[in-house]
């Protein structure tokens, strides 16, 4: 299942992506101690780093992005308070009903606009009247990158200051944020510009192998550390993970832009097929349609090639740091070479 150079070409997600040389140099020279004591100099110092790179008081390092979304909502919401939130946004359709089953929270969805935004309209229109007979509206929760779409900054100025106006906080599921910075040719706190609070993910296109950030005031981050340990999310010597992480936003982040293209090029080489169809990427995630009785013969024949993608009649195609751009290329002529048998 592997191609001539011995690697597979591995397209289900950017999650799959394995520690450079570098990045298990610093790992293994990392300076550790307890960091359920907070006495870690690498997490202090990642901590330190992402609160200023993103532009908040403080971070809090922790092992997924879904328990840091969690520590989110949790953190700005009590039991019978609601978020607002996209029906395909992570934090509402991926995370197993987290704030829900653990926190009482109460999700409201909104359909998303066909740019991944959530139109304002709905968000003023969901938002409850101070009434006993509803759940307490507390929160605005959006995403972004969402399905490899980067929200308009002036859209989200927007948002978050309706958000606030009518007294709801905000919080940003920034899994992707690094993308939609790069893209957008802007600063990351300039990208997470009016929201209370972020959730950074490391282990995606950054390269880390595990571990998010969520970054907020110095006061929200006290309460998300109490959180934190209740949701099983104190490590010990996390330095040997935080190391990891310091080395994907020092050096993987500027990269992320050869992602963005390598996800053109192949959309580009794939959209020459009649008989699917190909979504324009903007970043390192983008969809092809195809017909659904060839979908189990597609994907056999790319595992053949060594090719592994999820194979659907909505497939979804993820570009990162250990695709070349010459499996690019290989990875379009499989696909040309299967369509035209």
């Amino acid at each position: 299942m592997e191609d001539e150079t011995g690697k597979l070409i591995d397209l289900r997600s950017d999650t799959v992506t394995r520690p450079s040389a570098g990045m298990r140099a610093a790992m293994a020279a990392a300076r550790v101690g307890d960091d359920v004591y907070g006495d870690d100099p690498s997490v202090n110092r990642l901590q330190a780093r992402a609160a200023e790179l993103f532009g908040h008081e403080a971070a809090l390092f922790a092992p997924s992005g879904t328990q840091s979304n969690l520590i989110a909502l949790l953190t700005h919401c009590q039991r019978g308070d609601e978020y607002i939130v996209g029906q395909e946004a992570h934090t509402y359709k991926y995370e197993a009903g987290g704030g829900a089953v653990l926190g009482s929270i109460q999700p409201q969805p909104i359909v998303h606009q066909p740019d991944g935004s959530l139109a304002l309209e709905d968000i003023e229109r969901t938002i409850k009247p101070d009434d006993f007979h509803f759940a307490r509206s507390r929160l605005l929760a959006l995403e972004n990158t969402l399905g490899g779409r980067v929200l308009d900054p002036a859209y989200i100025g927007a948002a978050t200051a309706l958000a606030h106006r009518r007294g709801l906080a905000t919080h940003l599921d920034g899994a992707r944020i690094c993308n939609a910075a790069v893209k957008l040719g802007i600063d990351p706190r300039e990208a997470v510009q009016g929201f209370d609070s972020v959730s950074v993910c490391l282990s995606k296109g950054l390269g880390a192998p595990v571990g998010s950030l969520l970054c907020g005031s110095r006061a929200f981050i006290k309460q998300a550390l109490r959180w934190r340990k209740m949701l099983g999310g104190g490590m010990r010597q996390a330095g040997i993970l935080a190391a990891a992480g310091l080395y994907a936003l020092e050096h993987n982040m500027a990269r992320l832009a050869e992602d963005h293209d390598n996800a053109a090029r192949l959309a580009h080489g794939l959209a020459d097929i009649t008989q699917i169809k190909v979504s324009v990427p903007q970043t390192n995630i983008f969809y092809v349609d195809l017909p659904a009785e060839l979908c189990p013969a597609l994907r056999a024949a790319l595992e053949r090639k060594g090719i592994l993608a999820r194979i659907t009649p909505h497939t979804r195609l993820v570009l990162h740091l250990d695709v070349t751009r010459a499996q690019v290329d290989k990875t379009v002529a499989a696909f040309k070479q299967f369509f035209a048998a």
